[in-house]
């Protein structure tokens, strides 16, 4: 048997985040390993690689400071999150330690971070409304308890705004049933961000229902790839022991990226697509499938991750192989958002692939369908009115064609327009979606069915 009170003092080589050990017992993958520097200093880090002459370990705290004569202690066990019911209402670091000034955790259980793979046969589809108070989220592009969908955002444009709203916002239907928690994951943020994020969960008072991760771009980037197994192992527990319905939100999966992709620098791989690593889609698959619901279980994981494009490009591999493995995105505009609308949320390009699963009668109304449908088709023909306005100019448009190019306007105006601080319910929005369409003439209705014009177009229902 191995002795786990062993240190080694053969650091070989020290390479950015990586020390290389050499002549070694046999480690495992992913094992933790305590470092003691010379003043005396711990540091934590994990084996990433192993082979019969050497190891190599990342180090969470960054290598400042470690030589040859850093001592290297193997502890032959992953690394585990201490949970309890009292993680909610904390904010921690990225590496799980408390930044809010209260006690630490005293420990229920502890859990691998890494997670374990859930049997896709235990698996329950996703089916029930989450209402995020957004209308274009809620009325067009649906979050259903369950789902995993993106947000794809550029720099410079709102995502943490709209991120922070629907972490206040977010609930479940009452009839529905549970409890509801929001794990919040801030990766490579500055300190400015951290302060603004606590700032608005504790003045709204969404802080007594989340947990908090906050790496900072200060912070080594090793710990940015700890950071969201933390916080979905935090909301695992909630979700599968606690029994409570959680949100997820990842911001910022590009950093996260970049993250991965100066570890493989450090690590001489051969690289990827724009020097990414070649795993990279399996590493977001590893925290993409953590969210879902269990058969047998009450609670469910429910993620929301933030990414910016690099470029503002959809074909980028970050945005790319995330499209691929989640199920749609919420793209962020940057045209919205010039032209001063809040959230400038695109529903064009945008799509919940489970957004049928989730709508319709007894989840948010029988018209939700027949409406968002309607409300998409002339948009998008409003939208290409746009375009053959500039070119031949307004005045050679039919009256049916300009109906439809006002429409483009109010729809900006009316339906994607809301506050920051305005939590509309399904109701609110489905009426101000039949507000809208109210405008066009009923023959061109031809996304709705008779009997819900009868019974919720504005011109009949004031009949009543």
């Amino acid at each position: 048997m191995i002795d786990s009170a062993l240190e080694y003092k053969t650091i070989t080589k020290v390479v950015g985040p990586l020390i290389f050990v050499e002549k070694t017992h046999a480690v495992g993958y992913n094992e933790i390993v305590s470092l003691r520097l010379e003043d005396g200093t711990i540091k934590r880090g994990q084996v990433m690689d192993s082979s019969n002459k050497a190891v190599v370990v990342q180090v969470f705290e960054g290598t400042a400071g470690i030589n040859r004569n850093a001592s290297v202690k193997f502890l032959g066990d992953t690394m585990h999150l201490p949970v309890s019911g009292d993680i909610l209402g904390r904010i921690f670091s990225g590496s799980g330690e408390p930044i809010d000034g209260g006690m630490n955790i005293i420990p229920e259980d502890k859990l691998d971070i890494n997670g374990s793979a859930i049997n896709p046969y235990a698996r329950d589809s996703p089916n029930e409304f989450i209402q995020t108070g957004i209308s274009t989220i809620d009325g067009m592009n649906t979050l259903v308890r369950g789902q995993k969908l993106p947000i794809f955002s550029s720099s410079g444009l709102p995502h943490n705004d709209i991120a922070l709203q629907i972490a206040r916002q977010a609930q479940v239907k009452e009839s529905s049933g549970g409890q509801f928690a929001v794990v919040f994951a801030a990766m490579g943020i500055t300190n400015e961000e951290a302060q603004y994020f606590m700032r608005d969960f504790e003045r709204t008072g969404a802080l007594k229902r989340a947990v908090i991760y906050l790496n900072l771009a200060s912070d080594p980037a090793i710990e940015r790839l700890i950071t969201p197994r933390l916080a979905l192992t935090a909301a695992e527990y909630l979700a599968f022991t606690m029994d409570l319905h959680v949100l997820v939100i990842l911001t910022d999966i590009t950093n996260y990226a970049e993250a991965l992709r100066e570890i493989g620098a450090a690590r001489e791989e051969v690289p990827g697509r724009r020097g990414y690593p070649g795993y990279m889609y399996t590493d977001f698959a590893m925290l993409y499938e953590r969210a879902g619901r269990i058969k047998g279980k009450k609670g469910s994981i429910t993620q929301f991750p933030i990414l910016t494009m690099p470029g503002d490009d959809k074909t980028h591999p970050i945005p790319d192989l995330s499209g691929y493995i989640t199920e749609g995105q919420i793209l962020v505009s940057r045209d919205l958002h010039r032209k001063g609308i809040y959230p400038p949320i695109n529903v064009l390009p945008s799509l919940s692939r489970l957004m049928n699963q989730g709508i319709g009668k007894g989840k948010t109304r029988e018209d939700h369908k027949a409406i968002s449908d309607q409300l998409y088709a002339a948009y998008a023909e409003g939208i290409d009115l746009r375009g053959l306005v500039a070119i031949v100019g307004k005045e050679a448009l039919s009256e049916r064609d300009r109906l439809f190019l006002d429409f483009a306007d109010l729809f900006e105006e009316k339906f994607v327009q809301q506050g920051r601080n305005e939590n509309r319910d399904i109701e609110t929005t489905l009426s101000i979606g039949w507000d809208l369409v109210s405008t066009l003439p009923e023959t061109s209705l031809t996304r709705i069915d008779r009997k819900y014009i009868e019974k919720y177009h504005p011109k009949y229902a004031k009949k009543e």
